[in-house]
């Protein structure tokens, strides 16, 4: 049985390194972080060239079925993924990590996209702790706030004017997020609903230094694709499958 695992998410890759050894596994990254961590098994990097793109592939190496465990806000390659194995006759599985709950305490303002959670710093605060990825910068290019944008890569132009730029990866830590927060006076965050508790306890510091969170709310799931909300439940499908005549 050959899968197809998309993405480099931390659960694309537990979900290849439990199936690593049952069955044929290759991971698809997309080639946006210039040193990703590897999972087990087959690798490739880069795209595929769109939906049709994807079902040759899927059609050509014998996959016979695809997790899509691209990143939650991955829109595209989740949309090309559903088109593709509809027409390659592949099933298709979506991995989603549970998304982020507000807390008592916290002071949460829910926005659409990136250019709505923009708008929506209005008079939060002048700093602001910017921690959406070094994609999608350009909504806040011509906000007056100053910025600390946090990223695996350096961003590219445009960003904003008052930038500084903070290159990291997590998983973070509760005390780590406290001291950032305080050291440079940090009134308000923005994130993206990502889910997970790799860079949840900056959620947990700013609820406890009162500061208020934009959230940028998660892309849905394209209609009719099955989900699993863990890395073991996707491998138990994967099982399933296999077992199926």
């Amino acid at each position: 049985m050959h899968v197809l695992i998309l993405g480099g998410t931390t659960e694309a890759r537990a979900l290849a390194g439990l199936l690593h050894g049952e069955v044929r596994v290759t991971s698809s990254l997309a080639g946006r972080v210039a040193s990703p961590r590897l999972p087990a098994g087959e690798v490739r990097i880069g795209g595929f060239g769109g939906a049709e793109g994807l079902a040759t592939w899927v059609r050509e190496h014998a996959v016979d079925a695809v997790i899509d465990a691209t990143h939650p806000f991955a829109e595209r390659i989740s949309f090309n993924a559903a088109r593709a194995t509809a027409t390659a006759h592949v099933p298709l599985l979506a991995l989603r990590r549970p998304g982020w709950v507000p807390a008592e305490g916290d002071d949460w303002r829910s926005a659409a996209t990136l250019e709505e959670a923009a708008r929506a710093l209005g008079d939060l605060g002048d700093r602001v702790f910017l921690t959406t990825g070094r994609m999608g910068l350009a909504a806040f290019a011509d906000c007056p706030q100053w910025f600390l944008v946090r990223s695996v890569d350096a961003p590219d132009v445009p960003v904003p004017a008052r930038t500084e730029v903070l290159l990291d990866r997590g998983p973070f830590t509760l005390d780590g997020e406290r001291e950032l927060l305080a050291r440079h006076r940090i009134d308000v965050l923005v994130t993206k609903d990502s889910g997970g508790a790799a860079t949840a306890p900056k959620l947990t510091a700013a609820r406890e230094a009162g500061i208020p969170v934009v959230v940028v709310r998660r892309p849905p799931v394209p209609d009719g694709v099955a989900v699993a909300a863990t890395s073991e439940e996707a491998a138990a499908w994967v099982r399933g499958r296999g077992r199926q005549p």
